[in-house]
């Protein structure tokens, strides 16, 4: 007999401690390690999206009985709020960052920097058990050494990379390349579950190109993605396509926004390339320029007519740190994609208005058959 569920099973974001990629910097003082935080971010800042967690060292603090909000024209925000630790809502607090730098004197982390100080052997051996995946060791002073309780948890410890304090630049191309090696894979979603009110058949089924329009699109993504990437076609439960891989609609009435989280429930660990079939210009060369101007420390990067004043959100690449900010537009009960856009951090990529031709009614659909038969 099956065991009893009292909740659906969901698809799970792989999530470290606190954040979806997390290094616990550890061996020295505080101080130390913010500064070197600090100085790792700002070499970085134009790349990786950096947050930092440390843990207060005024034991006076008391909860304020106002939380405070303060912005400041240059972007900047000071929060003062009474609250907790905890790793649910830190998952969504850090849910933007691409890597979280962790205070390993205070909280730990799944992977860790070593900082050797040989007047600090004791801390590390107090905290030996919270060091589980070292990526490499630096030395605080020149004659810095590794530690026996280090030698004998980590048998391969000697052939780790090891960098002198002052060589920042090594270090940081180095936690560069680790968050680099955990950039989400890209999958292909192609926008085929639409009721096509206006142009009165299916959009995904209209032949610009010699074939249905949904079927060229998925060759199109399948010559810039590769074989072994996913493609999906985005569908109604009503459609029943069984011939190739799809994502039934789970948002259901929402059109193009429940679609894009449809995908993320199905997987959220993944970035999509959304591609509507309503878009017949498209094609391999438009989708290659949006993949090479990917930029994952946004959320999305997204199409723009040069002539157009927003993105187009039906030709875009997805992040998974974009499914967290949807869903809060959806709470708020706003179902547009472009306004989530419009309102984030997001790369834009600017063409032609021509690529990005919106088809909806039968007349459009005869003009631009023929425009692409000549």
């Amino acid at each position: 007999m099956a065991k009893h569920r009292k909740h659906t099973k969901l698809n799970l974001r792989e999530m470290q401690n606190y954040a979806f990629y997390e290094i616990a910097i550890l061996g020295v003082k505080c101080s130390i390690i913010a500064d070197f935080s600090s100085n790792i971010a700002k070499m970085l800042q134009k790349m990786t999206k950096i947050g930092y967690l440390d843990a207060s060292h005024n034991f006076d603090d008391m909860p304020p009985f106002l939380d405070t909000f303060t912005f400041s024209d240059n972007g900047i925000l000071n929060l003062s709020a009474a609250t907790t630790l905890n790793k649910f809502n830190a998952r969504i607090q850090f849910s933007a960052y691409d890597l979280l730098l962790i205070n390993g004197n205070h909280y730990q982390g799944n992977q860790q920097i070593i900082i050797l100080d040989n007047d600090k052997e004791a801390s590390i051996l107090k905290r030996i058990d919270q060091i589980t995946d070292i990526k490499f060791l630096i030395k605080l002073q020149d004659n810095s050494k590794i530690f026996d309780c280090l030698k004998d948890k980590f048998s391969e410890i000697n052939s780790l990379p090891i960098y002198n304090i002052t060589d920042t630049e090594n270090i940081a191309n180095h936690i560069e390349a680790l968050t680099n090696a955990n950039i989400p894979a890209l999958n292909g979603l192609v926008l085929a579950g639409g009721k096509s009110l206006r142009m009165g058949k299916d959009k995904g089924l209209l032949a610009y190109h010699g074939e249905a329009q949904r079927d060229y699109l998925l060759k199109q993504m399948k010559g810039v993605l590769g074989g072994n990437t996913e493609i999906f076609l985005s569908v109604r439960a009503e459609q029943n396509i069984d011939t190739v891989p799809v994502i039934t609609d789970k948002f259901i009435g929402l059109g193009p926004f429940g679609a894009i989280c449809s995908a993320f429930m199905h997987n959220p660990n993944k970035a999509y390339l959304v591609v509507a079939t309503d878009l017949p210009f498209v094609n391999q060369e438009v989708l290659e320029l949006l993949i090479s101007k990917r930029n994952p420390k946004k959320i999305a990067t997204a199409i723009k007519g040069k002539d157009k004043p927003f993105m187009e959100p039906l030709i875009t690449i997805w992040e998974p740190k974009a499914y967290p900010v949807l869903l809060s537009y959806l709470a708020q009960g706003y179902s547009c994609p472009r306004k989530v856009l419009i309102n984030s951090d997001v790369e834009i990529v600017e063409i032609d208005d021509a690529f990005i031709q919106n088809i909806n009614t039968p007349d459009e659909f005869e003009a631009v058959k023929k425009e692409i038969g000549k």
